[in-house]
């Protein structure tokens, strides 16, 4: 008797930083080891936050600047890679973005900016998971019962706490709003929540984290907080794991988390 492989998901969520480290003259740029993170995290759906769709000035002052939006050029072979701008600044543009190694159904972006310092969005992608497509060597194929079609929202809230709370709040009637109450959903990013508020506030809307050890992302080099989250709803979360390493101190002021959800 054939026994069905089990159907799990991968998420990550990256504060990438823009893809330069460091201030002044000592600045280096460190999309092109990112890119090669990425692609060694395997995940299924990547939420990254921080992400430069064109900066003027640092084109010019780095010699190898990709010739490509930062979303795309991450991007492993085979995965979609869908941006949207939150923030427009005087020499460029950056927001969140989401790669994708299953078909984009649909997309689309809201502002939830609290104040006029901080310009901030949410990035909203709707996915169809396990839709069956030629098989290759950056697109497994897995034995999913049916196509499944999830629902990703990426944020990158603010940093003050006031703000996050009403943010939470827009956010939470965003979904009312535009996502069906059965449909699964994550909500993956940077929430710069020290504390235990945001998460409260997310599992009375029945929005749930991996139980257990909790895993710190901030600061890299030696990070004591848990700032980056992946929330789901109709959808089991079994494990998450942050990368430690130099390579991974080095590339952003975040580390990545890695979620896995049972479907």
């Amino acid at each position: 008797m054939k026994t069905e492989k089990p159907a799990f998901l991968k998420v990550a969520t990256y504060n990438i930083h823009k893809g330069v480290q460091g201030f002044g003259p000592a600045r280096r740029l460190e999309i092109h080891n990112l890119g090669l993170a990425i692609e060694q995290l395997d995940a299924d759906i990547v939420c990254l936050q921080e992400v430069r769709k064109v900066h003027r000035r640092e084109e010019k002052y780095f010699r190898h600047w990709p010739e490509l939006p930062q979303a795309e050029f991450l991007a492993p072979p085979g995965y979609e890679s869908i941006y949207k701008t939150n923030a427009f600044t005087r020499h460029g543009e950056h927001g969140n973005a989401l790669l994708s190694r299953w078909p984009v159904v649909s997309h689309r972006h809201f502002d939830i900016s609290d104040h006029r310092f901080e310009q901030r969005g949410l990035l909203h992608v709707e996915i169809q998971v396990g839709e069956l497509r030629p098989k290759s060597e950056h697109t497994p194929q897995f034995e999913f019962p049916l196509p499944l079609n999830v629902h990703v929202i990426v944020v990158h809230l603010g940093l003050i706490p006031a703000s996050r709370v009403r943010q939470i709040e827009q956010l939470q009637h965003y979904i009312q709003r535009e996502v069906p109450s059965d449909a699964p959903l994550l909500v993956a990013g940077d929430f710069n929540d020290w504390g235990t508020r945001i998460t409260n506030m997310m599992r009375d809307h029945h929005l749930r984290e991996y139980e257990g050890a909790q895993h710190a992302t901030y600061p890299s080099r030696l990070p004591i907080a848990q700032l980056d989250h992946v929330y789901a709803k109709g959808l089991t979360p079994i494990s998450q794991m942050v990368p430690h390493g130099k390579i991974w101190r080095r590339m952003s002021d975040h580390l990545p988390l890695v979620a896995q959800f049972d479907l």
